[in-house]
């Protein structure tokens, strides 16, 4: 008896096998990585310049080639090709292979750096010392591990922003997003602080993320780059006003008109990095009650460390250095409890109808921040934090959430806990932004539930774990914190059931609650409306 499994389907399946073109395209692109491999082992290549191009042209161009052979001939639309088969992208020995390596090369580039060949005025070695040529061209100075991270950096949200391009043609709205991030990371986060630093040799502290700002980075508020702000000149001080008008107004303003993706989807590098490299494994992402439950108290916790922490850090900079500043530390946080606390009446007053959960668990972790305040400045020497040195806290934090959380797990676990795991449970960013978004922003998803047949593509592609087809089939406008209005779901959708918007509520498709949901009661919906 023969054992062939005869296809009885009526519609055809695409070869599943790679294509010769395809091959090719990955020998290239494992060639420019073998040439990386190569500086790693201190190999003496004879024109570092032109090796180090080489290098990461085939990178790029073996990426280019791939997605054009995978996507480019082939008719545009939803793609779900077999990812919960493949062992890269569904947990299997080809994705735990590679979370592992790439959890060990961040470790190593946050800690270890000298196994990859960091000796600082001693003078480089191996793949770091195979950056230097580059280096030297936009900075002036030798490379260091965090010159060759942003440098991969960036040739990773390049390239496979090119294959993300491809994968969603059909939808402008990703195209023009994913084209945003690529010039923001190739422009704001790489060129041009590189640039500054040539420009400036004596203030290598502008060698930075222009875009990334408080609480992101979190040494904005450091004696150190205060000092170095202040003193900075025009420039410096252009930087320091620069960071504090988008921290408190800038932001504010453009997610109350946009929402948290004019920063999370259209800016920021974790996000981008996210959404291009990681976009093979955003349906990963755990979309459980429990997952949920975590993420809450995580990202709060997250929030209260780094609220403290900056607090702390100013007070202490305030206490040592009078000079520099024109209030005093009493001041200061006396005018920090007094914020927070027209804060939360404010919240409690005229929003406390439409908070959610999300919302409750900011303005708990609001109010810890008010009480530690308080105690801080009764209980705080002039470096002392309740009891605890002030720039300590701060390594504490660098250390924990800055370099552990965003990077090595936030990146490293990729292939097995999706695409946006610090976006989803570290970061304090996402959290403020999330706060203003559910609160106060005209953005939503609405949806059209009498058109939703269920299929779970929404769901399966929110890489920050919403079950967004439940919303869907209930007809219910999504206002999550944690959504990033990546707008992937209304991509896949095949049904046209999910849209974003920036409105008034009452120009909404569903102005209300609820439109032609499952659950809903048509006529007594018209005698309401009546």
């Amino acid at each position: 008896m023969s054992s062939t499994i005869t296809n009885l389907s009526v519609i055809q399946h695409s070869n599943a096998m790679q294509s010769t073109k395809q091959k090719a395209a990955l020998a290239i692109g494992l060639s420019g990585l073998f040439i990386l491999a190569l500086a790693l082992l201190n190999v003496q290549l004879p024109n570092k310049a032109i090796w180090l191009s080489i290098s990461l042209a085939a990178i790029v161009a073996g990426t280019v080639m791939y997605a054009n052979d995978l996507y480019l001939h082939h008719p545009a639309g939803i793609k779900n090709n077999g990812i919960w088969f493949k062992s890269l992208t569904s947990k299997g020995v080809l994705g735990w292979s590679l979370g592992i390596l790439l959890t060990l090369f961040y470790v190593i580039i946050y800690w270890y750096p000298q196994y990859l060949g960091f000796n600082g005025e001693k003078g480089n070695t191996g793949l770091i010392a195979f950056f230097d040529p580059l280096s030297k061209l936009l900075n002036g100075h030798a490379a260091s591990q965090w010159f060759v991270y942003g440098t991969l950096y960036t040739v990773a949200i390049l390239s496979l922003g090119y294959k993300f391009i491809l994968k969603y043609r059909h939808n402008k709205y990703q195209v023009v997003r994913t084209v945003s991030v690529m010039f923001f990371q190739l422009a704001f986060a790489f060129l041009i602080p590189e640039i500054l630093s040539k420009l400036n040799p004596d203030k290598a502290y502008f060698t930075k993320d222009i875009k990334n700002m408080w609480p992101l980075n979190y040494y904005f508020f450091e004696d150190w780059h205060l000092k170095n702000l202040i003193s900075g000149g025009n420039l410096g001080m252009f930087m320091l006003l620069f960071g504090l008008v988008l921290i408190f107004i800038g932001s504010p303003i453009l997610t109350y008109f946009f929402g948290k993706r004019w920063y999370c989807s259209w800016v920021c590098g974790c996000g981008g990095l996210a959404e291009t490299a990681g976009d093979s494994f955003r349906h990963l992402s755990n979309k459980s009650t429990k997952a949920w439950k975590f993420e809450r108290w995580s990202i709060h916790l997250v929030l209260v460390f780094v609220f403290i922490t900056t607090v702390s850090v100013i007070h202490s900079f305030l206490s040592n250095n009078p000079g520099y500043s024109i209030i005093t530390r009493n001041q200061f946080i006396y005018g920090v409890a007094a914020f927070i606390a027209v804060l939360i009446g404010g919240l409690y007053f005229f929003k406390r109808k439409n908070m959610d959960k999300d919302a409750v668990y900011t303005m708990v972790s609001l109010a810890v921040v008010l009480v530690a305040v308080m105690l801080l400045n009764q209980f705080s020497g002039k470096q002392n934090i309740l009891f605890i040195d002030s720039y300590k806290l701060r390594q504490w934090y660098g250390f924990a959430i800055g370099a552990a959380f965003s990077g090595v797990i936030g990146v490293g676990f990729y292939p097995l806990l999706g695409s946006r795991v610090w976006c989803r449970f570290g970061c304090p960013m996402a959290a403020i932004l999330g706060l203003q978004q559910r609160l106060f922003s005209r953005f939503r998803i609405t949806t059209n539930g009498g058109q939703c047949i269920s299929c779970g593509n929404c769901s399966n592609a929110c890489e920050m774990g919403i079950d967004v087809r439940a919303y869907a089939q209930k007809g219910e406008n999504i206002v999550r914190s944690s959504c990033v209005g990546c707008g992937i779901c209304s991509a896949v959708c095949p049904r046209g059931v999910l849209k974003l918007e920036n409105g008034k509520e009452e120009g909404r498709i569903n102005g209300g609650a609820v439109l032609l949901g499952n659950d809903v009661d048509l006529l007594q919906l018209l005698k309401n409306k009546n």
